[in-house]
């Protein structure tokens, strides 16, 4: 429940601006020089903050203001990117959608559910009187875009707070949600918006951790003891869904939770943690007491071994991590936990880690205001609450062998129907992208990109009712169903299956 910057700390953060291009020669550390960056051609008249991958293609983003550089107070609109002909999102366009009535929050819980709506829970402020004010909400909506219409959720029975807690699908298709404030959790029904109690044995509450799903479909957090404080405390915990219990096996090799200052000055924050195709978790620490550390955790054997330490002062306390399609980690980080801009971006390959020449605009950013979303092109999109929304282009793609594959699909559609694909790692190897608490917009589900041969137009099917919503799948067979377009191009067309911007071989099919 970290509160943000008084105004005098934003005051000092602006000064401090200044100083971002600075950053990279202080540290004395190189930039890696083969990846790029592109502004959008459009950029958004809105302040660009949290955003979800919609099982359509489009990503769904919610107007959040940066105090730090607007005077704006529109935290309430919604709006969707939606990519050109050709499937670029760089050429991509605006579109307002609707609004939940009464629920404006800044800092929630989020998901895409399995059935294509979207499930906003908490909200560490309350923002829908134009003016953000700590509230830690347990109110909550799910957005339905097909008919492009909100529904309030009511909370679990006798949660007083969600705010800006956890959140996550679980490999069943469940939406599990935390409370930010208690060592609760609960499993929402999506059919009739009620909430069943799990999550037995909680070390500590779970106000700044984040939640990583792994291939053996357990949950995996770092505690970060707040209202708990012990200043050498490592504990990590585990989730068994089958069991709906936490379990603690063991410590982390290094300190990830910052506890720097003691119990009244630390924040206990937290940075993202990834899950990479080898089966190992790369965990960014926010302890910046001389050095921000990192972990790896194997997920296989179930061990720990320490990671590098961030370069300099650098650390992630509360920032976005993305997974590339080679496997590649993207972490964005700054130069303290007290946010002043500095804004990073650094890689992790597995062995070592190399900073990346960030955008322009991000060298003014706390990490705290980064968002990062796997793109389906494999494309990395990045937003800080501001108009200037970035896409990052890696140096190269995924490895064929962690691509989905078709096995079976229809060889002819109609316009306007819906059917059922099936074949193997559909959901990818990942969820693709964590922040920890504050926010969550996993792609760890299958779109549908259908191609026609002769004009060369993209057009994305809306899936949902995924078989599964697990990670890693291996040779398992596993489906969704898609909706095809009413106006898709009839001819001989390629349909492709897409998880976190890999994408399968194509599958010819006639569209009629």
């Amino acid at each position: 429940m970290l509160l943000r910057p008084t105004f005098l700390e934003r005051t000092m953060n602006t000064l401090r601006r200044l100083m971002g291009p600075l950053v990279a020669c202080i540290i004395g550390v190189g930039f890696a020089n083969s990846q790029s960056w592109q502004p959008l051609t459009h950029q958004p008249t809105f302040n660009a903050g949290a955003m979800l991958l919609l099982t359509d293609g489009s990503i769904l983003v919610h107007s959040e203001p940066n105090a730090l550089v607007t005077t704006s107070t529109d935290y309430n609109s919604w709006y969707k990117l939606t990519p050109d002909s050709s499937g670029n999102y760089v050429n991509g366009t605006w579109s307002q959608v609707a609004a939940p009535a009464g629920y404006a929050p800044l800092y929630f819980g989020s998901a895409v559910l399995p059935d294509g709506r979207v499930l906003v829970e908490g909200g560490e402020y309350d923002c829908s009187s134009g003016t953000c004010n700590a509230a830690w909400t347990n109110q909550g909506a799910i957005y339905d875009p097909v008919k492009n219409s909100w529904t309030a959720v009511a909370p679990p029975a006798g949660w007083k707070t969600i705010g800006d807690a956890q959140a996550m699908i679980l490999p069943n298709g469940t939406y599990m949600q935390a409370n930010c404030c208690t060592k609760e959790s609960a499993l929402f029904n999506p059919k009739t918006l009620t909430w069943t109690p799990t999550g037995k044995g909680k070390f500590d509450i779970f106000d700044e951790e984040g939640w990583t799903l792994l291939p053996s479909g357990k949950v995996l957090t770092v505690d970060a003891y707040v209202f708990q404080y012990d200043a050498n405390g490592k504990n990590y915990e585990l989730y068994n869904p089958a069991t709906g219990s936490w379990t603690t096996p063991g410590s982390t090799p290094v300190q990830l939770w910052d506890s720097c200052g003691g119990e009244n000055l630390a924040s206990y924050e937290l940075g993202p943690a990834i899950l990479r195709p080898d089966g190992t978790v790369f965990y960014s620490g926010a302890n910046t007491c001389g050095a921000a550390h990192t972990a790896i955790y194997n997920s296989r054997t179930g061990t720990w071994t320490a990671g590098p330490d961030f370069p300099g002062a650098l650390g992630s306390a509360d920032g976005p991590a993305a997974l590339e399609p080679n496997g590649k980690v993207l972490i964005f980080t700054s130069t303290s936990r007290f946010y002043p801009p500095g804004g990073q971006f650094l890689e992790w390959d597995g062995t070592t880690l190399t900073l990346v020449a960030p955008p322009a605009n991000a060298e003014l950013d706390a990490s705290y205001v980064g968002h990062l979303l796997v793109l389906p092109t494999g494309q990395i999109m990045f937003t800080d609450f501001g108009n200037d929304v970035e896409i990052f282009n890696p140096s190269s793609g995924g490895n064929p062998s962690w691509a989905p594959s078709i096995s079976s699909l229809p060889g002819t559609l109609q316009r306007g129907k819906t059917y059922a694909i099936s074949g193997t790692q559909f959901n990818g190897l990942s969820e693709g992208s964590a922040y920890g608490d504050d926010f969550q917009n996993a792609t760890n589900f299958p779109l549908v990109r259908i191609v026609n041969r002769d004009t060369g137009h993209v057009f994305y099917c809306r899936t949902h009712d995924h078989s599964t919503m697990a990670v890693a799948t291996g040779s398992k067979k596993v489906s969704t169903k898609f909706d095809v377009p009413a106006n898709l191009e009839k001819g001989v067309s390629q349909v492709f299956v897409v998880a976190n911007g890999i994408s399968s071989s194509p599958y010819w099919v006639t569209v009629q």
